[in-house]
C-alpha cells in the first residue's frame, strides 16, 4: 500500500510539473509573441479614435499613420498622444520607412479600394471601416486582389463586438423559425450631432460615400441579417429612401427602409439620419420566442408566451472578440479563421449586393431579385 501511494504521489507530483512547464511555455510564447504591425491609413473617419485611444496591449503596435492633412494629425497627436515620427503624408512615404504586417483604413469608402490595389501585391492584410466599399463593383475588384494574393480583408462594424449582437447571433435557433427581423441603425444625422468637417466633407458626398443614410447604416443589418441566415442571400430586395433634411443633405438620402425576403422569413432594415437619438438595436421574432436588443450589453428575451420578457444584461466580450483589432491581429496570426465571421469578406460581399440592390429599387421603385 505505502509502494502504492508512493507510485501515485510521484505519478501526480509528474503530472503537475508536466501542466506547469506547459503552462509557463504557454506564457513565454504569449509574452515572446510580438505586436501585429499596423499602419494606419488616413484619418477622416472619425471611427479611428477607437484605434488611436485604444489601451495598449501586447495584440498590435501602431507603427504609422498616413494622413496628408498635417492639421489634423497634430491635433490627434496632441489628443492621443502618438508621436509625429509614425505619420506620413502619402502611402508612398510610408512605405519608404516602414512596411506593416497589416493596414486599417480610416478615409473615404471610395479609398478603400486604392488601399487594397495598393496592399494586397504586397501580402499586407487590410481591414477597413463599414460598408466594404462604395458599390458593388468596387467590392468584386477588391475581393478579386484579396483572392489572388492571399490576404485577408475584413470589414469592421462597431455592433459585430457588442456581447447583445453575439447572444442573439447564438440564440436565434432558440426562437423556433425566424419569421421576421428588424434592425433600427442610425442617429439625428451627421450634421446634428456634430462631426468634424473633414468626416462630414465625404460622408454626404455620394460618390465617396457611395450614398447617404442607406450605405452608411442600412449596411449594419445587411450584416446582420446575412449572419443570421448562414451568409444566404435574400431572394429579393425592396427599397424606399426619402430626403427629409434637403437643406442639410442635398445630395444623398437621409432615410431608409429596405426589405429583405427569404424563404421562410423577412427582414426589415431601417436607416435614418432622423432619430431622436443614436441607435444600433434589433429585434429577431420567431415562432417560440423573441430577442429585442437594447443596445450593445442589455436585451429582453422573451421564450414563454405564459412570462414576462427578461431583461438580461451581458459582460463584454473577451479577448480576441472585444474589439476589431484584437480580432485582426487573431485572425492574421492564424488564431482565427473568419469565414462566415460577421467581418468576413463572404458576409460583406452579401452585404454589398443588398445595398446595390437597394439603391436600384429605390431608385427605380421597383423589387430587385437577386440571382442565387
Amino acid at each position: 500500500m505505502n509502494y502504492l501511494r508512493s507510485k501515485t504521489m510521484r505519478a501526480k507530483v509528474v503530472f503537475f510539473t508536466l501542466l506547469l512547464v506547459i503552462n509557463n511555455l504557454s506564457t513565454m510564447a504569449q509574452h515572446n509573441s510580438k505586436p501585429l504591425k499596423i499602419a494606419v491609413i488616413g484619418l477622416v473617419h472619425t471611427h479611428v479614435h477607437w484605434i488611436l485611444g485604444r489601451e495598449k496591449a501586447n495584440d498590435i503596435e501602431i507603427v504609422a499613420i498616413v494622413e496628408p492633412n498635417r492639421a489634423l494629425t497634430e491635433q490627434y497627436a496632441e489628443l492621443h498622444g502618438y508621436s509625429m515620427d509614425i505619420v506620413y503624408p502619402t502611402v508612398d512615404d510610408m512605405l519608404s520607412a516602414v512596411t506593416p504586417d497589416a493596414v486599417t483604413d480610416f478615409g473615404t469608402i471610395y479609398g478603400h479600394l486604392q488601399t487594397v490595389k495598393t496592399f494586397a501585391p504586397m501580402g499586407i492584410h487590410v481591414m477597413v471601416e463599414k460598408p466594404l466599399a462604395v458599390n458593388l463593383a468596387h467590392a468584386k475588384e477588391m475581393e478579386s486582389l484579396a483572392r489572388k494574393h492571399g490576404i485577408h480583408l475584413l470589414t469592421n462594424y462597431e455592433t459585430t463586438w457588442y456581447p447583445t449582437t453575439e447572444y442573439a447571433i447564438e440564440n436565434a435557433g432558440s426562437l423556433g423559425t425566424i419569421r421576421k427581423i428588424v434592425v433600427h441603425d442610425g442617429h439625428e444625422g451627421p450634421v446634428k450631432i456634430g462631426v468634424n468637417d473633414e468626416f462630414l466633407e465625404w460622408l454626404i458626398d455620394p460618390k465617396l460615400n457611395g450614398g447617404g443614410a442607406l450605405t452608411d447604416f442600412g449596411c449594419y443589418g445587411a450584416n446582420l441579417i446575412t449572419a443570421i441566415n448562414n451568409n444566404q442571400k435574400p431572394h429579393s430586395v425592396t427599397a424606399i429612401t426619402q430626403q427629409l433634411q434637403p437643406d442639410l443633405y442635398p445630395e444623398v438620402e437621409d432615410e431608409a427602409t429596405i426589405i429583405l425576403t427569404y424563404p421562410q422569413m423577412q427582414g426589415i432594415i431601417q436607416a435614418s439620419w432622423n432619430w431622436s437619438f443614436s441607435r444600433k438595436d434589433w429585434a429577431l421574432y420567431g415562432t417560440e420566442g423573441i430577442i429585442e436588443t437594447i443596445d450593445g450589453q442589455m436585451l429582453y428575451l422573451k421564450d414563454n408566451a405564459n412570462e414576462p420578457a427578461k431583461q438580461l444584461t451581458l459582460e463584454s466580450r473577451k479577448a480576441p472578440y472585444k474589439d476589431p483589432f484584437a480580432y485582426f491581429a487573431a485572425v492574421v496570426n492564424g488564431e482565427i479563421a473568419p469565414v462566415g465571421d460577421l467581418s468576413s469578406l463572404g458576409n460583406n460581399m452579401i452585404v454589398m449586393e443588398i445595398l446595390e440592390a437597394a439603391k436600384e429599387s429605390a431608385t427605380t421603385g421597383k423589387t430587385i431579385r437577386l440571382k442565387p
